[in-house]
């Protein structure tokens, strides 16, 4: 299962984001560290497409993709030297597929901010710096280990070396290691590293209903962030953490109505779980029957052996053809006999490239 941490400076949402998103109950208080432990959620990716599939099944059981979401404490400036509680947090993002980073795009006096004052590209600057000073810790650490193979003519200890020498230029000038310019064989030679600022990350902009929100302003912050953001290569999407809490007490029928009195237009927590599967490079296909209708999460560009791993090992190892169709085709065709007899159903072998909402049957051997 793929997994993300949850990042960001102190009182920025983050444990009020998390709660949303898992309908947890870890603290939220208004103040710093208040999130001891790394907390973790799993969380169901939304998808329309699955209730309209387990309805044309008559499905017992749906199984929507998850993603499991991990609360890390507040960072602070000099996090990746130990400041506040950051080498224990720092190591547990590690553990990561991908970051979340929450930023605060909001006003409110009420609300302390840890540096005083609201500029979110110089958080996102705070705490990418940490990362990459964690991150060239690392680096540094792994070159001293390497110097004896290297002085022994080990071959592949002087190609890493070099490798790690880029990282560390890099990092020097405080660029993320995505940035550093590796190689796609250098990426997979240092990837043992598990580098911080090596994982994809996606902003979440946490706005404030009731007028507050920096985009809103439109007073140069919210701008500044959005060009900071582009210059790394990073998404963002926007969320209001508060309000997303207060709708797990809504009942279903009344979200849409309370959404409105508070002008939030968009299920936030939707848009950020797409933004993490956009980042990550995910896409889902379906399997449906009348025991189960279940989305499989596999990376964008996968083949049809590659997709039915996700299922099992023999659906590779031993696949031998898949039966596909798009959602949309089968829902219209009305049954599977149907969507034969109009051509719809289609068979594919193994570099099959497989797309997003296909609904798949695999044979194996």
């Amino acid at each position: 299962m793929l997994k993300i941490g949850i990042v960001g400076l102190p009182n920025v949402g983050k444990s009020t984001l998390f709660n949303a998103l898992t309908k947890a109950a870890v603290p939220a208080e208004n103040y710093p560290f208040c999130t001891i432990d790394p907390s973790v959620g799993v969380v169901g990716v939304p998808d329309e497409r699955l209730a309209k599939l387990a309805a044309f099944s008559k499905t017992e059981k749906i199984i929507p993709a998850a993603i499991e979401f991990v609360d890390i404490a507040g960072l602070v400036k000099g996090a990746a030297t130990g400041e506040g509680l950051g080498n224990q947090f720092l190591a547990n993002i590690r553990e990561t597929d991908a970051i979340l980073q929450v930023v605060r795009f909001f006003d409110d006096s009420n609300v302390l901010h840890v540096d005083g004052a609201i500029e979110p590209y110089k958080d996102i600057e705070i705490i990418n710096m940490e990362l990459v000073l964690a991150d060239a810790e690392q680096v540094r650490k792994r070159r001293d280990k390497l110097v004896r193979d290297i002085k022994t003519g080990n071959k592949d200890a002087v190609i890493e070396d070099a490798a790690l020498a880029k990282l560390e230029q890099g990092f020097s000038e405080g660029k993320l290691a995505l940035h550093a310019g590796l190689s796609p064989e250098d990426q997979k030679r240092v990837a043992y590293l598990n580098l911080l600022t090596m994982k994809p990350i996606l902003y979440a902009l946490n706005r404030k209903s009731g007028g507050q929100s920096l985009d809103k302003l439109a007073d140069g912050r919210a701008q500044r962030a959005f060009d900071l953001i582009k210059t790394l290569g990073g998404r963002h999407v926007f969320v209001d953490a508060a309000t997303e809490r207060e709708l797990n007490d809504v009942a279903d029928a009344d979200r849409a109505g309370f959404r409105a009195e508070l002008g939030v237009s968009e299920d936030g927590l939707a848009a950020l779980i797409r933004g993490a599967y956009d980042t990550l490079g995910l896409i889902s296909y379906f399997t449906t029957g009348v025991v189960e209708t279940r989305a499989w999460t596999i990376k964008d560009g996968s083949t049809a052996p590659e997709a039915g791993a996700a299922i099992h090992n023999d659906f590779k190892d031993k696949f031998i053809r898949a039966e596909v169709i798009a959602t949309d085709d089968l829902l219209a065709a009305g049954s599977w006999a149907n969507a034969r007899e109009m051509a719809k159903v289609r068979i594919e072998g193994k570099e099959y490239i497989v797309k997003d909402g296909d609904v798949m049957v695999f044979l194996h051997g």
